[in-house]
């Protein structure tokens, strides 16, 4: 049984400030964050968009009368989430106007939590595979203002649908895993930005995908010689430079002969977004999916996913004849092209002004032009809206 991504939808906020200005106003070479990092942009979410209209943004143009029916189960995977108990998918369930008989859940282990769901979804699929399974990775990644993790900050999501006889890509069974409890990265209860210690990260990072390799290979999974293009987790688009220096050192041949042309792809969309968290990897995967000039048909590729704290995962899949048919990279372009540059101030009201009080009733303005958009609280509740139907939904 083949089963795998079926289709696939970005979804960024419609603001973005240039990484060339933040430099400026840290008083050091743009060229740290240009090249150094391999940063152009951050993707800055209004007051009025979360994680919640970001993910059924992402996920409307997947979904016509046929999959709303065949999709039995939601998984939304996040670290930015909005509420200690209710799962964020049940708005995005209600925005999209899914079945009842619809499970829906909500997945966190830091960056990772999206893959986790995409194996669920494939086990899910394999169990009963006239069903699909909708995954959406969102996420706003924030630190503190003026801190060294700023740079990389960034918002956005993907959405996948996942069920048998795929359209796009073919998940293989093979599946390298490695959970080690660390520290490297980390946001307590009652912050809204995260803690990091960005050299002890960048090890564990690396540790991660060398051990999760060796497991993928141990459960039979491809040699690297068999794969035409690597994605990796980017928390700042440069780490994929760094994460495939692992292979140059364990697979100096196959590693060589691949060249910077299997990640380099994979890093186009991540420049101009950011990190989005659990949504990076497959934002990379996006990337090359979209951008890639060859027929990438038959075409093995590797992707690892890794979350601090910390949960690596190496796994593989292939590109099915055909893919071309179902790209969304017009509409992916567009949504890029048309966003709006925001200066420095508005950019900083909106990251780390009080938009979102701590109080039972606010109310947000009305900024973007999304499908969906979020109102505020009534009561601690929190309200969303179709901006197409004028519906107000609430929790």
């Amino acid at each position: 049984m083949k089963i795998g991504i079926d289709d696939i939808g970005l979804s960024v906020p419609q603001h973005f400030f240039a990484l060339e200005e933040l430099a400026e106003r840290h008083g050091i070479d743009p060229q740290k964050y240009l090249v150094g990092i391999g940063q152009e942009f951050m993707a800055v979410p209004a007051p009025d968009e979360d994680i919640v209209t970001l993910a059924a943004n992402a996920a409307l143009p997947l979904l016509d009368d046929a999959s709303r029916a065949s999709i039995a189960t939601v998984i939304l995977a996040t670290e930015s989430g909005i509420d200690q108990s209710k799962a964020a998918g049940l708005f995005v369930h209600s925005l999209l106007g899914l079945r009842a008989d619809c499970r829906v859940v909500e997945f966190k282990q830091a960056c990772y939590g999206a893959t986790a769901g995409l194996q669920m979804a494939r086990a899910l699929v394999a169990q009963r595979p006239h069903e699909k399974v909708l995954v959406i990775a969102t996420d706003i990644a924030r630190y503190e203002q003026n801190s060294e993790g700023e740079c990389t900050q960034g918002a956005g999501a993907v959405a996948m649908i996942v069920a048998e006889n795929p359209r796009l890509l073919e998940l293989h069974p093979h599946q390298g895993r490695y959970s080690l409890d660390v520290s490297d990265f980390w946001r307590p209860n009652l912050r809204s930005t995260a803690l990091v210690d960005g050299k002890l990260s960048i090890e564990v990072y690396l540790e991660s995908l060398r051990n999760a390799w060796q497991s993928y290979r141990a459960d039979g999974g491809l040699g690297l010689e068999d794969m035409s293009f690597l994605c990796f987790h980017q928390p700042f688009t440069k780490m994929a430079k760094k994460a495939f220096s692992v292979f140059e050192a364990i697979e100096p041949e196959a590693a060589k002969a691949l060249g910077e042309k299997a990640y380099s792809t994979s890093q186009l969309y991540g420049k101009a977004i950011g990190n989005c968290y659990t949504a990076s990897l497959y934002i990379a995967l996006l990337s090359l999916l979209d951008n890639s000039d060859e027929d990438l048909t038959g075409r093995n590729i590797g992707l690892f996913s890794y979350g601090s704290g910390s949960v690596g995962e190496f796994f593989s899949a292939t590109v099915v004849p055909g893919y071309q048919a179902h790209s969304r990279r017009k509409a992916h372009a567009r949504m890029l092209a048309s966003r709006t540059r925001l200066g420095h101030e508005q950019y900083s009201n909106w990251f780390y002004g009080d938009n979102h009080p701590a109080v039972a009733d606010y109310s947000t303005p009305y900024v973007t032009g999304g499908a969906f958009r979020y109102g505020g609280c009534e009561g601690y509740r929190r309200q969303y809206e179709s901006t197409a139907l004028s519906l107000k939904m609430a929790s």
